[in-house]
């Protein structure tokens, strides 16, 4: 069995970071920072174990926040102008990689009140473990200088700051706190996302398409609108940015989306759908059998996706589309598609017996529906 991940944050890493730390301040106190960061920290899940490593660095930082930024920035591994995260570790030169999460940590709390010392030192962090996470905070409290900084970086030649750029301001950034001013209104970050979008390092294309992505959440006509703008005569590489960014508009069937990339014809044909076992166990799995006919002279691209209406503890239902599958038909052709949809439980997902009912989704409209019953979870509440 693989070691869970947040052992990672773990007594090695406090070694680590007490080694470096009094490598570059001779008045560390490091028996006193890993007593602290080590006292409770196993029975800590990933996030808070760096927090709890960021706090005993705060109680034995000095108070004087330039300093303790200076200190940190010292103990740092040499930076490097390329995206290799492999060799983003720490070794016998400093710090680097998951070691330097709590100092980010530290930074976002005690730099607050010095919000642009504490950017300057994020700009180091985020060039050996990003400052994802960190920088959300100044984004909250300090917005007009947080952007004035972000705008400067988008020529950075560092690519992991460039990065920082669009990953961090992110709206819906994953473990991060969400930014719901850009929720609300994502225009402040989209000159940021315009500069960056043409970048050469896919490490921070694909960060500009995951915020394209959260983005669409919200304001789907936006990303519409970016995209009929971006597409025609993009390059290759930009043209996979899109494709990244618009996935989820894709899988929602939103018509302009699926217009731009050629898939917003209505399906001309005939479509038979079945599910297989009618009667499933939660563990199990059932088979999804499509058949398609196609009635056109041309032929015709598809994305076929389905649609699961789960059953909810209170009896009602929860819509999640999966991906099925992307079909050139050709004209009069008829075509075949299986697919297995797992039932297996996993940590994001209950299930609940009862009746789930299947649409099926061609070019993003419902074109069929099939149903199976899951039997063996706990009944929905009355």
């Amino acid at each position: 069995m693989a070691e869970p991940f947040k052992n990672l944050v773990g007594p090695q890493l406090v070694r680590d970071l007490g080694h470096h730390l009094a490598r570059v301040w001779p008045d560390f106190d490091r028996a006193r920072f890993e007593r602290t960061a080590l006292d409770g920290l196993g029975a800590l899940e990933l996030k808070a174990r760096a927090e709890h490593v960021s706090r005993a660095l705060e109680a034995v930082l000095p108070a004087n926040f330039d300093r303790a930024a200076g200190i940190l920035e010292r103990s740092l591994l040499p930076a490097r102008l390329d995206d290799d995260l492999q060799a983003l570790r720490t070794d016998e030169r400093g710090l680097a990689g998951i070691a330097v999460w709590p100092m980010g940590d530290f930074v976002a709390r005690a730099g607050l009140a010095h919000p642009a010392r504490a950017l300057r030192a994020l700009h180091a962090l985020t060039q050996r473990f990003s400052a994802e996470y960190a920088i959300r905070p100044f984004l909250l409290r300090h917005r007009e200088l947080t952007f004035a900084v972000l705008r400067q970086w988008v020529s950075d030649p560092n690519p992991h700051v460039r990065r920082l750029v669009s990953e961090g301001s992110r709206p819906r950034l994953p473990w991060g706190v969400q930014l719901k001013f850009l929720i609300d209104d994502p225009s402040p970050a989209l000159p940021l996302l315009q500069a960056l979008q043409g970048d050469p390092s896919d490490y921070v294309r694909r960060s500009v398409a995951n915020h394209w992505n959260d983005v669409g959440k919200d304001h789907p006509a936006l990303v519409a609108d970016w995209l009929e703008r971006t597409l025609p005569g993009a390059s290759v590489a930009l043209r996979a940015l899109c494709k990244h960014a618009s996935r989820t508009l894709v899988k929602r069937g939103d018509r302009r989306v699926l217009a731009v990339w050629g898939l917003g014809a209505a399906f001309r044909g005939e479509v038979a759908f079945t599910i297989a076992p009618r009667r499933v166990a939660v563990g199990g799995a059932v088979t999804l059998t499509v058949r398609l006919r196609s009635a056109s002279s041309k032929p015709q691209r598809l994305v076929v996706d389905y649609k699961v209406h789960h059953v909810t503890a209170r009896g009602s239902t929860s819509v999640k589309v999966r991906k099925g599958w992307v079909v050139q038909l050709a004209p009069r052709e008829v075509r075949l598609l299986t697919k297995q949809h797992s039932l297996a439980v996993v940590t994001t997902r209950r299930y609940h017996a009862g009746e789930h009912a299947v649409d099926l989704l061609v070019n993003g409209r419902a074109v069929a529906r099939a149903a199976f019953v899951l039997v063996g979870a706990s009944r929905p509440a009355r």
